[in-house]
């Protein structure tokens, strides 16, 4: 850092100092965030592998009802039902949290039958699939949260490490010069002021 660069008077001594009061509460704040974020970043993790793990034992749920209802009415009535069925739509939005902007995955699209009318085979094929395919938007919603919070965590680092080790003391670096120039510019007045008497006493 250069000298010559600094403003050695209180005033710019005051104003450092208030900077560096500012610096410290924006790097304890973003402190806390980062640190919210860390425990939402965990805990979503864990939420993740549970439902991967049901999402296992929906999978098989719902091969086990295909193959029942394959079975018992026959493929082509059974492919014939489904072709009939309405599509089911993902639809991909946004929410905020903590400042983070994070997926949202909704599902839209209803069925042309009414389960009156419907076998009992086919009304447990369409519920396990729809279970199934609802828990597949909510791992794939989740997995992009857990994205978007890892990188938000690690811009957070190094924003808080920039102001932590080299915007903080930079300008604690600064303030210390300053003092001591004006420690040093005191000093020099007061020997001369010294002198001034001096030299004034004598020609008295």
């Amino acid at each position: 850092m250069k000298s010559l660069n600094i403003k050695t008077t209180r005033i710019e001594l005051i104003r450092i100092k208030g900077q560096i009061k500012i610096a410290k509460k924006g790097l304890n704040l973003l402190k806390m965030k980062r640190s919210s974020l860390v425990i939402a970043f965990l805990d979503l993790a864990k939420q993740i592998e549970e439902m991967k793990q049901n999402m296992k034992d929906s999978i098989q749920k719902s091969v086990n009802s295909n193959e029942l209802a394959d079975i018992t009415l026959g493929k082509l009535v059974f492919d014939q039902i489904a072709h009939e069925r309405a599509n089911i739509i993902a639809n991909v939005s946004s929410k905020n949290i903590m400042g983070v902007k994070i997926p949202d995955i909704t599902s839209s699209g209803e069925d042309k039958f009414t389960p009156v009318y419907m076998p009992i085979q086919v009304l447990d094929v369409i519920n396990s699939f729809n279970t199934l395919f609802n828990l597949l938007l909510e791992v794939a919603e989740k997995e992009n949260s857990l994205k978007q919070i890892l990188y938000e965590i690690e811009k957070l680092n190094r924003r808080s490490n920039a102001i932590e080790h080299i915007s903080i003391p930079n300008m604690v670096y600064q303030a210390k010069y300053i003092q001591a120039r004006l420690d040093d510019m005191e000093r020099d007045q007061i020997v001369s002021l010294k002198t001034i008497k001096g030299k004034l006493n004598e020609s008295a």
